[in-house]
């Protein structure tokens, strides 16, 4: 038995964690080559918008899911050998989520000019733009929840092949639409480049026929959705509610500072998100599913501390490469018209740098199911954000004060996420005392 987990960690598991590295890159350079384009063909204008309905589609993703995608995964995981649970949870979703991506679609759609003058201030008409997100937001929940139920049965590396594959169809229809409708074709390419990796997707449905004698409308169960939507609105709220506020913060620096201070912080950030996908897929992978195992405050301190140790100095590291190449990461993914975002870094990355340590605690929040922690510190967290920003924007009169306002609202939220789990984390106890796993 050992010689067959041994062989499994050494083999099966390192090309796993190599596909999913390729797909990390892939997302990488498909976001640069897309960066690159809009610098090129639209400038820093073009950002504050798409920056805007990014935040929007974003939200409005997670809100026609509910927040449910690592829940299902959970669920069909526990229930796939048991046909009448798995019944259960398949129907349950699959009714629940498709009720709710109507409504949502329906939603954008006949209110296309409303939201339109909520993500595009001042004179910007795109609300054709919503109606073919509406369009196409079905196809994407669709997509997503068939993810969800090929991660619940272990096909990893299916799902890696078809992100992969998903995600050079979007990068290369992007391209083309940007060069041929500019600014128009960017925008349009925002809201459908989630959806068309359904195309690929149907392979793996057509893979797994056997289960839709499985869904239907008599299956489905009240308990089964008391059981999930804790998870879900945990998950869901700091999905919706960061895209938005960033979206308010963009639309307060258009307001005061106009569009081209909007579009280099979008540019900003833009970076930081290409960098912390490394991160952030390393942390999610490997914390969450350990935390969870945890039931003792020794423990729980210990495994953080392990992390801390092993991920800091490599974070200090890196980040220091990055400050460093700042000048050439700028020229490389946009054009010298952003050489002003080269000032913004130094917040940012110590904001980022603080963000992660915050996160692989608050990473305890959802191992245990720590609802009203975990709802009260994103709370916190969205609303510094805001505040910060507007104050801090004001003082610098200059979007500097926005990434500094990125590292003064995460070091608070850190602080706030140590006080409440102070105990685990900096008492030294010498009996194995339990934590509560609410």
């Amino acid at each position: 038995m050992k010689k067959l987990i041994d062989y499994i960690n050494k083999h099966v598991l390192v090309k796993l964690t190599s596909l999913k590295t390729v797909l990390v890159v892939v997302k990488i350079l498909a976001g640069i080559l897309t960066s690159k384009a809009i610098a090129l063909v639209i400038g820093p204008v073009g950002f504050a918008l798409i920056g805007n309905l990014e935040n929007f589609v974003s939200a409005f993703h997670n809100i026609a899911l509910l927040g449910s995608y690592k829940t299902v995964v959970k669920y069909v995981g526990r229930f796939k050998d048991d046909a009448k649970l798995l019944s259960k949870t398949l129907s349950t979703v699959f009714y629940v989520g498709f009720l709710t991506t109507i409504l949502v679609s329906m939603l954008c759609y006949l209110n296309a000019e409303t939201i339109n003058s909520f993500i595009f201030p001042k004179y910007n008409n795109y609300a054709y733009v919503i109606q073919i997100f509406a369009i196409a937001l079905p196809f994407y929940a669709v997509n997503m929840y068939s993810f969800s139920i090929m991660s619940g049965f272990g096909k990893y590396k299916s799902m890696c092949h078809i992100n992969i594959i998903g995600q050079l169809l979007s990068v290369s229809i992007a391209l083309v639409l940007i060069y041929q409708s500019k600014i128009d074709g960017a925008l349009i390419s925002v809201v459908i480049s989630e959806s068309l990796i359904f195309l690929i997707t149907l392979v793996g449905i057509f893979n797994r026929r056997s289960l839709a004698p499985s869904i239907q409308v008599k299956n489905i169960s009240y308990d089964i959705l008391k059981k999930m939507w804790p998870i879900s609105i945990m998950a869901l709220l700091s999905a919706v509610l960061l895209p938005l506020i960033a979206l308010c913060i963009r639309s307060y620096i258009i307001d005061n500072l106009g569009y081209k201070e909007a579009g280099l912080w979008e540019a900003m950030n833009r970076i930081s998100r290409y960098y912390l996908m490394f991160v952030t897929s390393i942390v999610g992978m490997s914390i969450l599913s350990r935390l969870s195992k945890i039931n003792n405050i020794n423990k729980f301190k210990e495994e953080i501390l392990i992390y801390y140790k092993t991920l800091i100095p490599i974070l200090v590291v890196g980040f220091m490469v990055v400050y460093f190449l700042r000048s050439s990461i700028v020229s490389l993914v946009f054009t010298t018209e952003f050489k002003p975002v080269e000032g913004l870094f130094i917040w940012q990355l110590l904001g980022d740098f603080i963000r992660i340590l915050a996160v692989m605690i608050a990473y305890h929040f959802l191992a245990k199911k720590m609802f009203w922690h975990y709802i009260l510190t994103e709370l916190f967290l969205v609303v510094m954000l805001y505040i910060t920003s507007v104050y801090f924007i004001d003082i610098f009169d200059g979007v500097k004060g926005a990434v500094f306002a990125h590292f003064v609202s995460y070091l608070m939220y850190f602080g706030i996420i140590s006080l409440l789990l102070w105990g685990p984390l900096f008492k030294i106890d010498a009996n194995e005392t339990s934590l509560k796993n609410e």
